[in-house]
């Protein structure tokens, strides 16, 4: 029995890659297929891959990963016993935090990019 509890991390491991390989296989065949116009125009959208969107996402990303960072560095100045705490909580707060600033910031940028289209 013993024997089966050390296997199944491996297990779980492995599943958990395959339906990666899954998802990331699927993803490409359906854009393969817009691509090559066999889809419906109503899906296109959907797997659109523009720039802007790529900019936006790793703003994103840059932002969460700052923010999480300042949260642990401030998080282990605080009192020995409660470093946990303060920084689990400030994560939190933190991404929390730079999320909002993200929205803030990509809300206007489409929203600028939204008026150029409507002056052109």
């Amino acid at each position: 029995m013993q024997s089966v509890w050390e296997a199944l991390p491996v297990i779980v491991m492995l599943l958990a890659f395959a339906f990666g390989f899954k998802i990331l296989l699927d993803y490409l065949t359906r854009k393969k297929l817009i691509e090559k116009g066999m889809v419906d125009e109503n899906i296109k959208f959907l797997y659109a891959d523009s720039p802007e969107s790529r900019v936006l996402s790793s703003l994103k990303w840059a932002m969460m990963s700052i923010g999480v960072g300042i949260a642990i560095f401030i998080g282990q100045m605080g009192p020995p016993d409660l470093v946990e705490e303060y920084t689990a909580g400030g994560i939190f707060i933190m991404g929390g935090l730079g999320l909002l600033l993200y929205y803030l910031i990509a809300n206007k940028k489409v929203s600028k990019n939204k008026e150029k289209e409507t002056e052109e």
